[in-house]
């Protein structure tokens, strides 16, 4: 049982082990070259993945391989610490994200988003400068508005019933309640009415209908992470399973072999 038990440890660790030099590799490759805002923003929790999962797997590699309890424990103390954390996420996750947002627009392919419909926190994050700063970085980068460049010569029904995504709908047009005509100006007061612009490296950006539409694409996605999380969250608890087994067949394996040493003196 001890050999079976602290193999299997072995060989899981070993294999996390190899994956954490590609994600460390990944980062400091983002850092080296010429970074944009993008890939600053990827960059830093590549590298503590990375280096999270190197230190976790060396632990219970050396551990489960030389029958270290120290190094299992320490091992076992940083898995239920990420227990605790990949829990607390996926609760969190689903709170923040459990609500059913977006105004179907009449007569358009396309639902608008905005920003006061998401909760606190999640208008915090992409109100403050220097991380929607990183965002529109990124969307710029993406060219998310590039493919509605060629539809200006389409017809305005067209137009209308194009099938587009959140961040296209908030950022790369003005919101409909503004009062926008296709083709012509718009009549609206509104501060996202005022914001937009028809300059492409603009449009509208700044909007906090681009937020929410960013906000909704991130709802979307962070549903099919809570998804994986739980997933993943199931697994790590059958690895600390094993692992508590390790460690203490590791203890009564030691404690056995000291009663039988002393027994010969």
């Amino acid at each position: 049982m001890v050999k079976i038990s602290n193999s299997l440890v072995g060989v899981l660790n070993f294999h996390t082990l190899l994956i954490s030099f590609p994600v460390i590799g990944i980062a400091l490759w983002l850092r080296i070259k010429s970074p944009t805002e993008c890939e600053l923003f990827l960059q830093l929790p590549l590298l503590v993945v990375g280096v999270f999962l190197f230190v976790v797997s060396v632990l219970g590699f050396v551990g489960s391989c030389f029958r270290d309890s120290i190094f299992l424990c320490l091992y076992l103390f940083l898995l239920f610490l990420l227990i605790l954390a990949m829990a607390a996420f996926t609760v969190f996750a689903f709170v923040v994200t459990n609500k059913n947002i977006g105004q179907a627009i009449s007569g358009k392919g396309y639902r608008e988003y905005r920003l006061g419909d998401y909760s606190h926190w999640l208008q915090k994050r992409v109100g403050d400068r220097k991380n929607w700063r990183a965002i529109h970085g990124c969307l710029k980068e993406a060219k998310v508005c590039g493919r509605l460049e060629d539809d200006i010569g389409t017809k305005a029904s067209e137009f209308y019933r194009k099938n587009l995504s959140p961040i296209q709908s908030g950022c790369c047009k003005p919101p409909t309640y503004c009062g926008f005509t296709y083709g012509s100006g718009l009549s609206s007061s509104n501060s996202d009415c005022k914001t937009w612009s028809n300059d492409q490296d603009k449009l509208c950006y700044g909007c906090n209908a681009c937020k929410g539409g960013v906000l909704a694409t991130l709802k979307n996605g962070w549903k099919k992470v809570v998804i994986l999380n739980a997933a993943l969250l199931a697994f790590v608890i059958v690895i600390y399973s094993v692992g508590c087994c390790a460690f203490r067949n590791n203890k009564s394996h030691s404690h056995h072999t000291h009663f039988y040493r002393g027994g010969y003196h």
